[in-house]
């Protein structure tokens, strides 16, 4: 058996409501085990004996799209991926003011696209390193959205390929 989060991207923002009670339900009727979601912001903590993350995304957001009627972009990962990306986190986490944060990606060639920025952030605001799939970002608190990189990563063609979490939701995740 496998641990396994799945991080959902988009939910309760942006009209899309859905109540954990009902999240884990699904995840439950799926034949997970040990179904736990943490905070109300799309993640969810799952046992399996599926080796399959591919079949995992694609079985999890089939059966989030008929209960909730939305299209469903998730993310699965092993928990001791979450733990490898945690612990690579290359800034630091406690910077007073800051936001650590981690942005997931389904293809390598969009985190290349978002690292083509790197050099042309101001860092007073904000850097971003690339990672093993994922793209580490720490910005100054209050700047997230109307940062240069939060700017461009709000891009209606970024949805179906990224998700972004604290590296604080992450470390939840993991205790």
């Amino acid at each position: 058996m496998t641990r396994y989060v799945a991080l959902l991207r988009g939910i309760n923002v942006g009209g899309i409501n859905i109540k954990m009670a009902d999240l884990r339900r699904v995840f439950t009727d799926l034949g997970f085990d040990d179904v736990k979601t943490v905070l109300a912001s799309g993640n969810v903590l799952f046992t399996t004996d599926s080796a399959d993350t591919a079949a995992l995304k694609a079985g999890i957001e089939s059966a989030l799209r008929a209960a909730f009627r939305y299209e469903a972009w998730v993310f699965v990962l092993e928990l001791d991926t979450v733990t490898r990306i945690v612990e690579a986190y290359p800034f630091d986490p406690e910077r007073d003011g800051w936001h650590p944060y981690v942005m997931f990606t389904a293809e390598p060639a969009v985190l290349d696209g978002l690292l083509t920025v790197q050099g042309d952030l101001d860092p007073a605001i904000e850097r971003i390193q690339g990672g093993d799939g994922v793209l580490y970002w720490e910005v100054e608190r209050g700047r997230t959205l109307d940062s240069a990189f939060g700017k461009n990563t709000g891009k209606p063609k970024l949805k179906a390929v990224t998700t972004t979490r604290n590296l604080r939701t992450l470390v939840k995740l993991l205790n």
